[in-house]
């Protein structure tokens, strides 16, 4: 598999969103382990330890899965194109003038990127790249992990603030800061209202990452991409439509991305798709 050469963020909100998740991860994961977690088990006992581990495993897969989206090339210049000889299947080819070549099905030109991505799916801010045919299941990871750490922090956090703490964090000051969070930056800058910020941040990121994949699953499930007009054009059922983002080894993927798991499809000619998605329906 090729890794991009140009792999950082490029636009300026590309940056922003970026060092916002790579920074604000590990920060959480340091709060949860010191601070929130040492008020509800001991710290030699065994469900701090199990804990401890379990936020490991999360924290590996979520910044690992992020930066597989980021240096993993799923760009159409890397590779050869060879157009199909049938003239049908040739139709679904277009000529993109940007990068001066025939692209193939599913694949679009992306301005920030500058070159047209295989089965492009959306430009990423977060990672600052494109998700497309090579790395979709890398953002599919991401999310997930995003969403049961954010979530999971949340859970163990509320309870923190509005139950072990509730005398300090339970009044009118709290919500105003809470609703209006640039003030307890620049006029208030304590701990505590660090340890709000952090809070405050994982309900988003919890929101933020489900709604995503809400929106997301049900084109991955009927084998389409973002905003495809004709989602049942590559339907082939929902294990092969899976097998096509995750991979054939998808039932272990989900424990590392550095977990081998091919895809069955070269990205390249969606044709032959289309007439096996045909002959199903």
């Amino acid at each position: 598999m090729l890794l991009r050469r140009k792999f950082l963020p490029r636009s300026l909100r590309d940056i922003g969103c970026f060092l916002m998740m790579f920074i604000f991860i590990p920060i959480t994961f340091v709060f949860e382990i010191t601070i929130v977690l040492p008020d509800f088990h001991a710290t030699n006992g065994i469900i701090y330890i199990l804990t401890c581990l379990l936020g490991l495993f999360l924290l590996f897969n979520l910044q690992a899965n992020m930066l597989a989206c980021m240096l993993i090339d799923t760009s159409a210049r890397t590779i050869v194109l060879t157009p199909p000889s049938n003239d049908r299947q040739r139709q679904y080819w277009r000529y993109c003038s940007a990068c001066e070549m025939l692209a193939p099905p599913r694949s679009w030109h992306c301005s920030i990127c500058d070159t047209c991505i295989l089965k492009r799916d959306h430009h990423c801010g977060f990672t600052g790249s494109c998700i497309g045919h090579n790395n979709h299941r890398y953002f599919v990871f991401f999310l997930l992990y995003l969403a049961i750490g954010a979530t999971y922090a949340t859970v163990y956090n509320s309870l923190y603030f509005w139950w072990l703490h509730a005398d300090t964090y339970v009044n009118w000051l709290t919500m105003i800061k809470i609703v209006f969070p640039m003030l307890m930056i620049c006029f208030d800058v304590s701990w505590q209202n660090f340890y709000l910020l952090i809070y405050m941040l994982n309900i988003i990121a919890s929101a933020y990452s489900m709604v995503l994949i809400a929106y997301h699953a049900p084109y991955i499930m009927r084998g389409a991409k973002n905003c495809e007009k004709n989602s049942k054009r590559y339907d082939l059922g929902v294990r092969r439509n899976l097998e096509m983002v995750l991979g054939r080894r998808m039932l272990l993927a989900w424990l590392s991305p550095f977990i081998k798991s091919d895809l069955p499809h070269d990205g390249i000619h969606w044709e032959n798709v289309m007439d096996d998605a045909e002959k199903d329906r």
